[in-house]
């Protein structure tokens, strides 16, 4: 997918201005999970029988070494309970913002006696709220 940098951005409440991520990843991962109702499965044909409720966007975002400011930046809008978050939609051919939430993280660094102030990569889930309108 070719698409600017920038066009991945972010905010929490409080914020005045969206957050362009694009200087802090080295790579996102797009996810357009199927959810389908109960009733899902197959018939005794062998057929799938299912209705599907909606697709759910989850974009992974891989970071690279961050500075001490780049991931004191980057922590709060992690632990936000939800966020506001831009990016480009392939089905939609246009940059659309949904409301999500955000999985599990760790950060690591491995430097720490040497006073390197950089932590390792590492990569966070933003997750729908709502189905891909």
């Amino acid at each position: 997918m070719f698409i600017d940098k920038n066009s991945i951005q972010v905010k929490i409440d409080g914020m005045a201005n969206y957050l362009s991520l694009g200087d802090y990843l080295v790579e996102v991962k797009y996810s357009f999970d199927k959810l389908y109702d109960n009733s899902s499965g197959r018939n005794l044909a062998g057929s799938m029988v299912a209705t599907l409720i909606g697709h759910f966007p989850k974009i992974v975002l891989q970071f690279g070494r961050l500075t001490k400011t780049q991931l004191e930046t980057i922590i709060p809008i992690l632990d936000a309970t939800k966020q506001s978050f831009k990016y480009y939609d392939p089905n939609k051919k246009t940059t659309v913002t949904m409301e999500t939430y955000t999985g599990n993280y760790d950060y690591i660094n491995k430097h720490i006696i040497t006073g390197n102030s950089t932590n390792e990569p590492f990569s966070v889930s933003f997750i729908a709220v709502r189905k891909r309108a």
